[in-house]
């Protein structure tokens, strides 16, 4: 009995001592899962990062196209509308008369939601259409409009002639046609003094 019990011993021992080898492979396995498991969250995370970092506000701004939105807007404070269109750098709001938004006059978003458009789906249009265009497009219309300022100042007249960085604005008085003989004055407003272009869907009365 006690030849038996010396010659299994060690086999024992050699049992145990492969269990735990096995063990500390196995959990050196895992471990290794681990760390190839958080390098990759860390690659992903550094990712979204990186493209996080590349979407503009204006691109979100185009996710919600369509809907309606509410923005905080230098000198005009909350303005709420159908965002209906984005340019490369103003927006087209109904509200319900049309508004010609600056990009750079808001000052950011109200529940904005988080989606936005990649910097590779803005069409090549979208990025052309300037602020100058949409604003020609308005004087060629030659409908009276109402301009709030940045500084809170409203103006209300024609818009006449668009250069590259001003609009000038036929000042008379509402419900009157911009004759010569009508004109108290004409205003030249530079585009970085511009808060909300407002079309008067009412006309010259």
């Amino acid at each position: 009995m006690a030849l038996s019990s010396l010659q299994t011993a060690p086999v024992r021992a050699a049992t145990v001592g492969r269990m735990r080898w096995d063990d500390l492979f196995a959990d050196l396995e895992g471990q290794a899962r681990a760390l190839e498991s958080l390098e990759t969250e860390a690659e992903i995370a550094d990712r979204i990062r990186v493209e996080l970092g590349q979407v503009t506000l204006l691109n979100r701004l185009r996710a919600q196209v369509g809907t309606t939105v509410r923005l905080r807007v230098d000198g005009a404070g909350e303005v709420t509308g159908e965002l209906a269109q984005v340019g490369a750098d103003w927006l087209l709001l109904k509200a319900p008369d049309e508004l010609i938004v600056p990009s750079a006059a808001v000052a950011g978003g109200i529940d904005l939601p988080v989606a936005a458009v990649s910097p590779e789906g803005v069409s090549a249009l979208s990025s052309r259409l300037r602020l100058t265009a949409a604003l020609r497009g308005i004087a060629v219309d030659r409908c009276p409009i109402t301009v709030t300022l940045r500084s809170g100042e409203r103006v209300f007249g024609t818009p006449d002639r668009v250069g590259a960085d001003f609009i000038d604005v036929a000042m008379h008085e509402r419900g009157t046609a911009p004759r010569r003989s009508e004109l108290r004055s004409r205003m030249t407003l530079a585009f970085t003094a511009l808060a909300v272009v407002r079309r008067d869907a009412g006309g010259w009365g």
